[in-house]
């Protein structure tokens, strides 16, 4: 009995495997036929056209959504296609971009790699905390007050502090003011923002290399109080070559114990300024500098308790690598349009330079 039960399965196999070659050959006899067919695209205009494979939709379905939007003129050709090339599997539900002017093993080629949908936000250097969340809201699906949640207190909730070693520097009670490092982030499309702060954070521990950090300690300063530095310059810098001088000026003043007297820890103090919809008021007057706020470096001695903004790289190792110069003032070249300034050694000079732009205190930026 076992013997012919073994014989009935053999059988079975040698039939179904007939069957399958059976259904090869026809297949590749089919394909074959339609040689031609398969390299005439279905239109001559070449604008991509964004086409959607929604999960579980079959092969047969796919083909169909194909022909409707007119990138295939042949759903059936294009079944088999798949089918006789093992590439109906491969096809991912996702979306892709194809084009009128493809034709058919073309369609299936790039049907096997699904474009994940994605958003993009580029942030700029010297934004403070509540404009980046503004940019952020502006690009991206993440709504402001969830990013800025997340940038002031919630991330002390997260692993992010176990990650990122530098977070360790920050205050207990400091928000990521300074560390959220300015470029442009590519996103999935139901990103949130502890995903976009995950980023920035990662890319600010790739670009700022322990070297640098280093060389900011070298300076006198923890490392935090060098980012704290660090976004001051890059609020007063607009040229480029002026941002080691600049660093080298602040330097000097922390050095020899005078008030670091920085217009942007006023501008930061004051907040945002309605009647000029900004968070940097453009003109200071001298009664601004009377500020009460530890952010005032005209009333108190030394750096302010945290950053004032987030520096890109090079303002961070201008102050791990400042110039050294002997000026002590500086100051908007009111004589340019180009956010230079003019530097002074005396108080004397800088008198000079102050009156020549008519007593007036500019910001660079």
């Amino acid at each position: 009995m076992r013997r012919w039960t073994i014989m009935l399965l053999c059988l079975m196999c040698t039939g179904f495997m007939l069957a399958c070659s059976a259904e090869s050959a026809f297949l590749g006899a089919y394909i074959g036929s339609q040689s031609d067919a398969l390299e005439v695209a279905a239109g001559s205009d070449a604008t991509e056209v964004t086409f959607t494979v929604v999960p579980g939709e079959s092969v047969s379905e796919i083909a169909e959504s194909l022909r409707a939007q007119n990138l295939i003129t042949d759903a059936e050709l294009f079944r088999r296609y798949v089918q006789y090339k093992e590439l109906d599997a491969g096809i991912q539900a996702g979306t892709y971009k194809l084009r009128q002017t493809m034709t058919i093993p073309e369609i299936a080629t790039a049907l096997q790699q699904a474009q994940v949908e994605e958003q993009q936000v580029t942030i700029t250097e010297g934004k403070r905390l509540e404009e980046i969340a503004t940019m952020v809201a502006e690009q991206t699906s993440i709504a402001p007050d969830q990013f800025l949640q997340m940038a002031q207190t919630g991330w002390q909730n997260t692993d992010l502090s176990i990650k990122y070693p530098t977070l360790g520097q920050i205050p207990v009670t400091g928000t990521l003011e300074g560390v959220l490092f300015p470029d442009t982030y590519r996103l999935a499309i139901d990103a949130t923002a502890y995903d976009l702060i995950d980023r920035m954070l990662a890319n600010f521990e790739r670009q700022v290399t322990p070297e640098t950090q280093q060389a900011i300690v070298t300076q006198g300063l923890t490392f935090y109080e060098g980012l704290t530095l660090a976004s001051i310059v890059e609020r007063e810098a607009v040229v480029p070559e002026e941002r080691p001088v600049i660093a080298g000026v602040y330097y000097n003043r922390l050095h020899d114990g005078w008030p670091l007297s920085a217009c942007p820890t006023v501008q930061y103090a004051l907040g945002y300024r309605p009647d000029e919809g900004t968070w940097w008021k453009r003109q200071l007057y001298f009664s601004d500098l009377e500020v009460e706020s530890p952010y005032n470096t005209y009333r108190n001695q030394g750096l302010p308790p945290a950053p004032i903004a987030n520096p890109g790289l090079a303002s961070i190792q201008a102050v791990a690598y400042p110039a050294e110069t002997t000026y002590y003032f500086f100051m908007v070249d009111c004589t340019q349009n180009n956010g230079s300034h003019f530097f002074a050694e005396t108080e004397a000079e800088h008198l000079i330079n102050f009156e020549s732009c008519g007593g007036v205190i500019s910001t660079a930026q």
